[in-house]
């Protein structure tokens, strides 16, 4: 393996969209919502072990899961975890990274990646972020991988790629025409059919200097606040630091920050089996179903022409479900969720109405 090549595992959310399975205390990455035995966190940490020497993989989190993480991985030095004070999006998460690795070795190059992604072909993909790590080792680029879209999918982002491959590289290696965020149904057609677009799996590849260099011209004003603890990283005196500018950062997400301003932003097109199981949706469609199409969990579940349909329900309880087609039935100790799939969309909105009228209790 090579020591200069690195990892940062993004574990902070709270997969709000998995509601009401995945909850604050314990989000979706750190639930074996499979039923394979492992966490997605887990699988997470497991696949970039074989990529990346285990000691150049950081872990990027809320404080409040520091206790989640080091009990899924038992072997991971304390030092490795980077916590964080409040959830600020996807750019601070990264500009501290970056500190942290280039206090320890400059010439890093790393893969970003967040912690709750589901991978079939796990060798392929091992392979793709290889060449992506050659990619940028000599180049001032930003990497993405995209993936081809095999559906019109309106849950995901969209990359729309330029003509003509790099020279030099494989013929799946394009630089990035657009970005386009969640599109309507009729759009994310349009989108499938063109060839154009792939899905933005939010998988990064870069060299800490490209990425550095990127913070500073396109979000400099993050940059900034984390640059003024460069002697401070790796000390006794981070913790306090990385309290205060945390709380005097701005919540920005890498792709509006950076990637939708950069002009040296590329994509490699890839094919490795890939969702973000971002919904309930999502894992319908990599679970094994039913004669009636079904994905049922639970031991005392009794349906009669249910079709379609994804159910969730503890063994100890009795459940008789009648004449439901293309439903979302989530029931858990203290909340019962019933959501047709084509509007799994709101959930997140239930979430906020919840979180206004009863504060954080069923959140």
């Amino acid at each position: 393996m090579d020591k200069n090549n690195y990892c940062v595992i993004m574990a902070g959310g709270i997969g709000s969209r998995f509601w009401p399975y995945s909850r604050t205390q314990k989000p979706k990455q750190f639930l074996d919502i499979l039923g394979i035995g492992k966490t997605l966190f887990q699988q997470t940490f497991d696949r970039f072990a074989d990529i990346c020497p285990e000691e150049n993989i950081l872990i990027v989190t809320n404080a409040d899961y520091k206790d989640i993480v080091l009990e899924q991985l038992p072997g991971i030095k304390p030092s490795n975890i980077l916590l964080e004070p409040l959830r600020k999006n996807t750019a601070p998460c990264i500009a501290y990274a970056n500190y942290k690795i280039n206090k320890i070795n400059p010439d890093a190059c790393i893969v970003v990646a967040p912690s709750d992604h589901f991978i079939i072909n796990e060798e392929q993909f091992k392979d793709k972020i290889q060449e992506g790590f050659k990619f940028v080792l000599n180049r001032d680029a930003l990497l993405t991988l995209g993936i081809k879209p095999d559906r019109p999918e309106t849950g995901y982002g969209y990359i729309q790629i330029s003509s003509g491959e790099v020279a030099g590289t494989s013929n799946n290696l394009n630089k990035v025409k657009t970005f386009t965020e969640k599109p309507d149904y009729e759009l994310a057609k349009v989108f499938h059919e063109s060839g154009e677009f792939f899905w933005n799996s939010g998988i990064f590849i870069w060299s800490l200097k490209s990425i550095m260099n990127a913070f500073e011209k396109h979000l400099s004003e993050v940059d900034s606040i984390f640059r003024e603890g460069i002697k401070l990283y790796n000390t006794d005196n981070e913790t306090d630091f990385i309290l205060k500018t945390y709380s005097k950062c701005k919540n920005i997400s890498i792709d509006y920050g950076i990637m939708e301003k950069a002009d040296n932003v590329y994509v490699l097109c890839s094919d490795f089996g890939w969702s973000d199981l971002g919904t309930w949706g999502s894992l319908y469609e990599k679970l094994k179903k039913d004669k009636n199409k079904n994905t049922i969990t639970g031991k005392n579940i009794f349906d009669y022409d249910v079709k379609g349909s994804i159910v969730r329900v503890s063994d100890d309880k009795l459940v008789v479900l009648q004449g439901l087609e293309d439903y979302i039935i989530i029931d858990t100790d203290d909340i019962l969720l019933v959501c047709r799939k084509n509007d799994e969309q709101k959930i997140k909105q239930f979430v906020n109405d919840i979180k206004l009228s009863k504060g954080d209790e069923y959140i």
